[in-house]
Parts: C-alpha cells; structure tokens; sequence
C-alpha cells in the first residue's frame, strides 16, 4: 500500500503524527464521556484536603481523617477516568498491533516507542488544554 510505504519512508514525523491522532482520539471520548465538573470538584477538593493536611501534621487522627477523606476523593476520580480507558482501550491496542508491524523494518524499528511517548505526551498536554480537560 501506498501509505504504509509513505510512513516506513518517513518513519520518524510517521510516528508522530500517529501519536497527535492517537492523542486527539483519546481526548475526543474524554471530552464527551468525562463529566468534567464532578471531576474539577473532586479536584478541588483533593487540594483544600491537602492544604489542611499541611496545616495539621502535627496531629495524627486530624491527618487521618483527611486522608480518609482525600482517599474518597481520589477514588471518585478514578472512578469517573475508568469509563472513557474501557472505551479507548481496545482501539489503542490494535493502533499498537498495527504499529509495531508497520515500523519492524524501519530505522526506527527498536526505539519507535519513545518517539510515540514524547509524541503522544506534548500532543495530550495540548489537547487537553484545547478541550479544557481536568
């Protein structure tokens, strides 16, 4: 194919770009699956607790009824991020599949996975900010 010969030629802006699209990808169901204001709530919260942690390490049964508490919070948070990884998690997967067999024969056959993590990390910074993401 045609294209799978134009990303082995250009292999390393290649990568790149299949890691904006990836990260765009991932950003899309994040911002129609999140629900963006419980989980800037929770957040908040999450430093208002440790601010107060701060303000009372002094005291063992304050801290850990904070930390009881930012615990609550923490895992409200995870709990809202698990739905859009189920829905994005098979995809990427096959993206990876697909990936490692398009870049075996290219000179960047043993470090492609790099080039898509500093990729897919600048292009998530971005996209978050863009969708304005927690």
């Amino acid at each position: 194919m045609v294209l799978i010969e134009i990303i082995q030629a250009n292999s390393r802006v290649s990568i790149v770009v299949i890691a904006g699209l990836v990260s765009f990808f991932i950003s899309l169901i994040n911002y129609f699956v999140l629900d963006k204001e419980k989980i800037k709530k929770s957040k908040e919260k999450q430093k208002e607790l440790q601010k107060q942690m701060k303000e009372h390490k002094d005291n063992p049964a304050k801290m850990m009824e904070f930390q009881k508490e930012l615990m609550s919070h923490s895992m409200e948070s995870i709990k809202h991020s698990f739905k859009p990884m189920l829905i994005t998690i098979i995809p990427i997967i096959v993206v990876f599949g697909w990936i490692k067999n398009i870049f075996a024969e290219t000179s960047i056959a043993s470090s492609w996975f790099w080039y898509y993590l500093v990729g897919a990390i600048i292009f998530s910074i971005i996209f978050r900010k863009l969708f304005k993401l927690p």
